[in-house]
């Protein structure tokens, strides 16, 4: 039995209960999606959370009842004479819409859904669902057209699953980057200044530094070189790159000086510009510049989501220019980095996809089966599993997306690199070769984090705000007993200040286990407790977020501790 089919079967159930409970709604569409299904209903009844457990509890009964699903073949007329009949005027519309003559719908019990399937046999077979949440849509998801009422819910092949989704999705709550940035204050968003625009507080900002720094240096390790690019360009780039033409709706455009500029939405042609200031020769070649770039698309409102989906953002962008012959190499090299990087930032599964070209595109059709046979070789000797995905690359090249998994096995979209022949013939990019003749190079695009925001969403989640010690944005509390061992901790405060580690003292008049709560609740990693025994014996009391006391230390040892972990990136 595929799960596909068991809950379509199941948005089905969920239908022909509803209408069981609630007379006079009308069937929208049902079908499955990657974790579950919907159904959409009009119904004169404004569906509640207490109305899920009512529905779940008629689902149980029609499972129960084990009605076999029953395929049938009727025609268009046919068809249109049945749902009339029945007062479905949203499945009419759809019967309208469908070009063939010959239709299917299928029955279990008095229910009856038009439906080209498959289904299971019967709904006895549907052993373990869950109805989720309800949400608005509108038919056909157009804002003009009547809004309907949707049920989400899921359903697995046995009930341990279920559980253990159901878990997860417990666990999704929790992990919400957008609730763990408010409550540790890392970021936040304000209408009033515009949507899907950042602010980082001071805690976001010393962690979104600790990854630049980190990002910058083995940057330069790699033979990149650093370059800095201006915010807005005239739009006769644009036009020139073919952003105009393809990416124009997602684009900033104004005048200054009866001249359009636009708001880059991309790095690519500042690096282009770059390049073009002078003469290069193969022996520069390959040329790599690297810019944490920030960008601005104009998303829809309905589209942002946190830190996952935003109007602003910084990339760690970089661009290579080489010869055809240096591509692989290089692709292999982007490919070797980012999976380095994602071992040092926690992360150990990943799924690697390759999108072949769109229709709206540009270039030959040569230079884009040139491009793709250069990453399909990178990733073959790279010995990596990927999947096709036919039709989703970039307008200029192919690419390959390396989507990390985090600790619940969701998968985030973060590395990718681009094979490029096209800017390279739009902007004349050459060097000069060994022969002395004029060769145009190709353009390998690529981030390896992407988007600092959706990095560290994609960080808060996986990690649950408890981010390891060199990540922490506060390393240390200190928590001095009483008033008077204010001093001493202030002395230990200096002390690891020195070493660099990123230490607060709480020196408020409350008791130490609230101070200890609170530190547990803002994800600290370590708490040092000083009162009379450590201020005698120059020691404090070391108290480990997750595995709490640890005993007493030496302040010498305990900050080799936290070195250590810090080198070691735990």
């Amino acid at each position: 039995m595929e799960l596909e089919t068991l809950r379509h079967s199941c948005a089905h159930v969920m239908a022909q209960a509803v209408k069981r409970l609630f007379p006079g709604t009308k069937l929208g569409i049902g079908p499955a999606i990657e974790d579950g299904f919907y159904y959409d209903f009009a119904s004169p009844h404004k569906f509640t959370l207490e109305d899920l457990e009512k529905i779940e509890r008629e689902m149980q009964r029609i499972i129960e009842e084990d009605f076999p699903f029953v395929r049938e073949e009727i025609s268009k007329p046919e068809a249109e004479d049945l749902f009339r009949k029945l007062g479905e005027d949203f499945k009419l519309e759809l019967i309208r819409e469908i070009s063939e003559e010959r239709l299917t719908v299928y029955r279990s019990g008095e229910f009856v859904d038009l439906c080209r399937g498959p289904h299971i046999a019967s709904t006895g077979k549907i052993k373990a669902f869950k109805l989720l949440s309800l949400a608005g849509a509108y038919w056909h998801g157009i804002e003009t057209n009547p809004m309907l009422q949707r049920i989400y819910g899921t359903s697995f092949l046995t009930q341990e699953e279920l559980e253990e989704y159901l878990h997860n999705l417990e666990e999704t709550k929790k992990r919400d980057h957008r609730k763990l940035g408010k409550e540790l204050e890392f970021f936040s968003i304000h209408e009033e200044a515009g949507a899907g625009l950042v602010f980082y507080h001071p805690k976001g900002a010393i962690l979104r530094t600790i990854i630049e720094d980190y990002e910058k240096k083995e940057h330069l390790k790699r033979g990149y070189q650093l370059v800095i690019t201006p915010h807005i360009l005239r739009s006769d780039i644009w036009r020139r790159s073919g952003h105009y033409s393809y990416y124009k709706e997602n684009m900033y455009i104004f005048q200054i000086e009866n001249q359009e500029f636009a708001v880059k939405p991309m790095n690519c042609p500042g690096h282009i510009l770059i390049y073009k200031s002078k003469i290069r020769s193969y022996r520069d070649l390959p040329l790599r510049f690297f810019e944490l770039g920030s960008v601005y698309r104009n998303e829809k409102t309905g589209v942002l989501h946190g830190l996952l989906r935003v109007r602003g953002f910084t990339q760690d962008d970089a661009h290579i220019f080489c010869t055809e012959e240096q591509g692989v190499e290089e692709i292999e090299g982007v490919i070797d980095f980012v999976l380095q990087t994602m071992r040092v930032f926690g992360f150990t599964e990943y799924e690697v996809e390759l999108s072949t070209r769109p229709s709206k595109s540009i270039g030959t059709d040569q230079e884009w089966g040139r491009a793709e046979a250069a990453l399909k070789k990178a990733l073959n000797e790279k010995g990596l599993n990927y999947k096709i995905n036919p039709g989703e690359g970039a307008f200029y090249g192919p690419k390959i997306d390396i989507k990390l998994k985090d600790a619940l096995k969701r998968t985030w979209q973060c590395a990718t690199v681009q094979c490029d022949f096209a800017l390279p013939e739009r902007f004349d990019l050459t060097y000069v070769s060994a022969d002395g003749s004029l060769k145009r190079p190709i353009m390998l695009h690529r981030v390896i984090l992407g988007s600092m925001e959706r990095f560290i969403g994609t960080l808060l989640e996986h990690y649950g705000g408890a981010l390891p010690v060199w990540l922490s944005p506060v390393q240390i509390v200190i928590i001095p007993l009483a008033e008077r061992f204010f001093a001493y901790g202030e002395r230990i405060k200096q002390r690891l200040g020195e070493e660099n580690l990123r230490v607060e003292i709480d020196l408020r008049d409350e008791k130490m286990q609230y101070k200890i709560r609170q530190a547990q609740l803002n994800k600290i990693p370590y708490m040092l407790i000083v009162g009379e025994k450590e201020m005698g014996a120059n020691t404090v009391g070391v108290r480990e977020r997750k595995k709490g006391d640890l005993g007493q230390f030496s302040l010498e040892d305990f900050i080799q501790r936290v070195k250590q972990e810090i080198v070691e990136r735990r």
